[in-house]
């Protein structure tokens, strides 16, 4: 027989695929990252209100963009409130369940301010009152959030308010859709 002899060690190779993934790794990290702040600080985002001076000293309807949302009342109740709303002139935006999922009683007005124009002219629309929420919002939307307890709106809501003459209100950007030319895909 013969005899067993130990086999020499081949030398340990480094293994260079671990540290060059990682590299490349790290290397994607650091441009996601630099992008996304780029992206962040460098947004080409319009406006979200325009500071101007009202005819009259009055804010109408017009002027207000509202987002409806049902808070726990019937379904298919913010939708009929949305309507009746939009036909006195409101620019509705959104009309869902409340985003947060917050249940409400009656009424919840949120906006920029509790004496925000555009929050006592929506607030003037209501039969009940309405729990006023300022959330310091800069593009001065207005959510109102009915509840179960929520009746409806007024027969004839107060058609404008009024703002201190001379004062500049920061009205709401409307964005408009705009028709898709024949023979182009949306998508």
């Amino acid at each position: 027989m013969t005899a067993i002899h130990p086999q020499p060690r081949p030398h340990s190779r480094i293994r260079w695929r671990t540290p060059i993934t990682m590299v490349i790794l790290l290397g994607i990290l650091v441009g996601g990252g630099w992008w996304g702040w780029n992206s962040l600080m460098n947004s080409s985002a319009g406006p979200t209100c325009t500071e101007q001076k009202l005819p009259n000293n009055r804010l109408v309807p017009k002027h207000v963009v509202l987002n409806v949302y049902n808070g726990g009342a019937r379904a298919g109740s913010a939708g009929r409130v949305a309507d009746v709303l939009k036909q006195r002139g409101f620019n509705i935006d959104r009309v869902a369940n409340e985003p947060k999922g917050d249940k409400v009683d009656v009424a919840v007005l949120r906006g920029s301010a509790v004496d925000a124009p555009e929050m006592l002219l929506v607030a003037g629309q209501l039969n009940q009152k309405a729990q006023l929420i300022a959330d310091g919002r800069t593009d001065h939307t207005v959510d109102l959030v009915i509840g179960s307890g929520f009746g409806s709106v007024k027969l004839k809501g107060a058609p404008s308010v009024a703002v201190a003459p001379g004062s500049m209100v920061c009205l709401p950007v409307v964005h408009t859709p705009q028709p898709i030319p024949s023979g182009q895909n949306p998508n």
